[in-house]
């Protein structure tokens, strides 16, 4: 029986991610013909870019203080102490700035897209759209797309930004880093391909929470436990999505492209 009911979910989840895709395709559609609720878009924007900005910069800021202890003593040791400023900077710029904003971004505001929108799917407050002639991707899906792919760069760049205060902070009055050392390699082991790749990141980050949490609360059944099963589940599909996301995009971007635009031989 339990192995039915695992079999089932799988299916289930299967069809849902594959529901998340066509709607990503729908979304670029509706972008490209410009049907944009504007009001919906401007108070999303809100709710994911001002009030994520405090979790996120207080997560940058302890990861940054955190690797720079972790990897300050092992370069010091090495005499390679006036390398920490720009390896932080490249760590923080290239992965952890985009990925744990997204992460965070996925628990606080993917959760609550499934859980809001799921809500309306069980109390049939999306056939009363349709009953009105509203489209719910144009009411409910875009503005969060946009709203999404909008606000995460900027709380990445933001959060790169607290989370090398974090470290600089560590680094000088822990391990007596010269600032002028610490500033000096941060800049020089930085490029421009170094800070568009993080903003482009962010981006594809983005629009995957937004969809997926979309996705999962449109095709949400069930009642009440079904809204909490689409939120856990939405969540958890986000992460991973990031995670997998990450992967292919580090690699287009520092195998390939990112070599030629730095110009490394």
């Amino acid at each position: 029986m339990s192995e039915a009911t695992a079999s089932s979910g799988l299916t289930l989840w299967f069809q849902r991610l594959i529901a998340s895709i066509f709607l990503g395709g729908q979304v670029i559609v509706h972008l490209l013909s410009g049907k944009v609720n504007r009001r919906n878009t401007l108070e999303q924007m809100a709710a994911v870019g001002p009030e994520s900005l405090l979790i996120a910069l207080t997560t940058a800021a302890f990861v940054g203080m955190v690797f720079t202890i972790q990897v300050a003593r092992e370069f010091i040791t090495l005499g390679a102490g006036t390398a920490v400023g720009g390896v932080l900077a490249l760590a923080l710029t290239r992965e952890l700035a985009p990925v744990l904003t997204a992460v965070v971004l996925a628990g606080r505001v993917g959760s609550a897209f499934a859980a809001e929108i799921g809500t309306m799917r069980v109390t049939e407050q999306i056939d009363a759209l349709y009953m009105l002639k509203t489209d719910p991707i144009d009411y409910l899906v875009t503005p969060r797309v946009i709203a999404c792919c909008t606000m995460l760069p900027i709380l990445t760049i933001l959060s790169l930004a607290t989370g090398l205060a974090g470290g600089f902070l560590i680094a000088t009055s822990l391990y007596n880093i010269s600032p002028s050392v610490f500033l000096n390699s941060a800049r020089n082991f930085l490029g421009l391909w170094d800070l568009f790749s993080s903003a482009i990141k962010a981006f594809f980050f983005g629009a995957l929470v937004a969809i997926i949490g979309s996705s999962w609360g449109l095709t949400t059944t069930g009642g009440a436990k079904g809204v909490g099963q689409s939120t856990t589940t939405a969540v958890v599909t986000a992460l991973l999505g990031i995670f997998v996301f990450n992967f292919f995009l580090s690699w287009v971007m520092f195998q390939g492209l990112g070599g030629v635009v730095l110009g490394s031989p």
